[in-house]
């Protein structure tokens, strides 16, 4: 390796190695040696099942509806966008389909067939779900740090040396663009993102508009480059700048499983653009036929000789060249509506789409770049002339399961490091959500003094729920912190106790409530608290509990926080993870009220600097106030 890029990346290389074999192990230790009542308990599988329903959903894919048939196992690590197959049978009788969850809550689940034909054995009594290893993702990243390591020359070696700093990122002396939808420091972004040559970033605190920002420059990008590619690591995000795109009257084209998009995008969706396409009815009366004539060639017949095998070869050549037919139209629509595009979405590792294959860009948008993994981003840089990156290396960081690939570099994100490597970026400044009493710690404590409350903020009329933000200290009331021994996840009964209390006490109208724990214990005993307190019967549908990842990109006229961990070790686990904290705190547009134990907390710098900020306020509170 010459340079020290391709000797980190060849680094990254033997990190994403680790991690892929971590999280098999993990995945291994919860499916594959273990029987299905053991899966069950693991959350991996759920048996019995039973169809109550199966229908043609978006893009002419089988759809099944599956319930559990009891009550076993509640906690399960099913979500939408989740790789399944559904099962039937066991050893060397067991026959499945794999598919995509498009829909899970409570006792039912919703399967999207990845295949065209439903197997005669889905009808069943017994079926089960397994959750499935995403090999594919480890393979496409590997694939792209190879490339970008073995590139000598060319555009893709030049933005290597770019982004790790080796080279000086040009930029041309351009127009001072100036759009009427934007700040002045957003403009400023907008003008260095027109003005790059190799790397432009958005760095974009909670709240500054960063996603506005984004898609007003991909709006003015396209009024000289026609077509870009705009990517995301999570479908979710995806489906955000896609919906924002699509209401300024852009022809976007979202690519990716049906069943991992949002009902807001899926008309932009490939599958439902191609139902709709001019030549999709001969499209499909083709495909009529071609089933048609296969049916006919495969009926039994009685009695057969030369003349039935001659007749039944001519009638399956037929419906092989209806098939032909069928695929040479279906391609042309999908090639069709490639090149009428302005903006083609997909997530990172969905940017390995077939339709992208001989596809270059001049500018490729990746949002939340501080979320991904370094090795995914390369996946779509690698189709780029120039990359612009937006997001907030401040917030929360990529999942990585390996504590050894992360401690040793996995888990600092090329956003990261291009940020610090290059003269590249604009941080956006002034702030649409926060009170600047909720707002001023983060911005002291992550973004040197410099976010600025936008007028509309400090003028907002919430008064009447009094205090911003609120600090309630549990220590010495006896609250302690336990775990559940099946889950090993900690909660404390006490603290969530308390916590519904106090938003039982609040005039609370129509603003929406958002409860956050770090741990799933903590999140399901709030959420069963919250259900069964009658005070709560008129604003419940407004209250949502969940953790800090869940709410990332959201937001809440008012925040709880439980901060559950209260020992005599001060040991405080996730929550020394200070940018998930962050997270957590500027999610509040008009009250933030955290609960903790400050003799645990407290032995911590950053949850002692909270608590100091709360005592300047005068909105530090003791637990005692509410419970005598």
């Amino acid at each position: 390796m010459n340079t020290e890029a391709q000797r980190a990346l060849q680094n990254l290389v033997e990190l994403l190695k680790i991690e892929k074999e971590e999280d098999y192990a993990q995945y291994e230790k919860k499916m594959l040696h273990a029987s299905i009542k053991e899966r069950r308990k693991q959350g991996v599988t759920w048996h019995p099942v039973e169809l109550v329903n199966r229908y043609i959903s978006t893009g002419e894919r089988y759809t099944l509806e599956l319930d559990k048939t009891n009550d076993f196992d509640q906690n399960h690590a099913f979500q939408t966008g989740a790789v399944v197959s559904i099962f039937s049978g066991h050893g060397d009788e067991a026959q499945s389909i794999s598919g995509v969850v498009s829909y899970i809550k409570d006792k039912k689940m919703r399967v999207a067939l990845n295949g065209t034909e439903l197997p005669d054995w889905v009808r069943d009594d017994r079926l089960g779900v397994n959750l499935l290893f995403d090999e594919g993702s480890y393979r496409e990243m590997n694939k792209a740090l190879k490339k970008v390591i073995t590139a000598e020359k060319g555009r893709i070696a030049e933005l290597r040396e770019t982004l790790y700093g080796a080279a000086r990122a040009q930029f041309k002396k351009g127009f001072d663009y100036q759009s009427v939808n934007l700040n002045a420091v957003q403009n400023r972004a907008l003008t260095n993102i027109f003005n790059a040559r190799d790397i432009a970033i958005i760095h974009g605190p909670p709240g500054t508009g960063k996603t506005t920002t984004l898609v007003n420059a991909i709006k003015e990008i396209i009024k000289d480059e026609k077509q870009v590619l705009v990517c995301a690591q999570s479908n979710a995000t995806v489906d955000l700048v896609v919906e924002k795109l699509a209401d300024l009257d852009l022809k976007v084209l979202r690519l990716g499983h049906p069943a991992r998009l949002t009902a807001e995008v899926i008309e932009n969706s490939l599958d439902v653009k191609i139902s709709k396409h001019a030549f999709f009815k001969e499209l499909k009366d083709i495909r009529k036929r071609a089933e048609e004539y296969k049916r006919m060639g495969q009926q039994y017949k009685r009695h057969f000789g030369r003349e039935e095998r001659m007749q039944r070869q001519l009638i399956m050549k037929e419906a092989r060249m209806l098939r032909e037919d069928a695929d040479r139209i279906e391609s042309q629509i999908t090639e069709d509506l490639m090149d009428r595009a302005q903006v083609i979405a997909c997530t990172l590792v969905g940017s390995t789409h077939y339709l992208l294959k001989d596809r270059m860009f001049r500018t490729v948008f990746i949002d939340e770049a501080s979320q991904a993994l370094e090795p995914a981003c390369w996946i779509p840089i690698l189709r780029a002339h120039r990359v612009v990156m937006a997001g907030d290396h401040q917030q929360l960081p990529p999942t990585v399961k390996s504590i050894k690939a992360g401690r040793d570099g996995l888990e600092h994100t090329l956003f990261e490091k291009a940020i610090n490597a290059t003269e590249s970026s604009v941080m956006l400044e002034t702030q649409y959500r926060m009170h600047p009493d909720i707002m001023k710690f983060s911005s002291d404590y992550f973004y040197e003094g410099k976010l600025v409350a936008a007028e509309e903020v400090i003028r907002r009329p919430t008064d009447a729920l009094g205090e911003r933000l609120t600090f309630i200290d549990t220590a010495g009331s006896g609250f302690v912190e336990r775990i559940n021994k099946e889950t090993l996840s900690t909660y404390n009964e006490d603290e969530a106790k308390l916590l519904v209390e106090h938003l039982c006490g609040i005039n609370i109208t129509d603003e929406r409530i958002g409860i956050i724990a770090p741990y799933k214990a903590q999140i399901l005993l709030l959420q069963d608290l919250i259900i069964k307190e009658p005070r709560l019967d008129q604003i419940r549908e407004q209250i949502t509990v969940n953790t800090v990842d869940s709410f990332q990109g959201q937001e809440r006229d008012v925040i709880y926080i439980s901060l559950t961990r209260s020992n005599n070790k001060g040991e405080i686990g996730f929550l020394k993870e200070y940018r998930r904290m962050n997270v957590a705190m500027t999610r509040a547009k008009s009250k933030l009220v955290m609960v903790g134990d400050s003799s645990t907390l407290g032995k911590d710098s950053f949850y002692s600097a909270i608590i100091d900020y709360t005592e300047k306020l005068g909105s530090y509170h003791s637990a005692f106030e509410w419970l005598y």
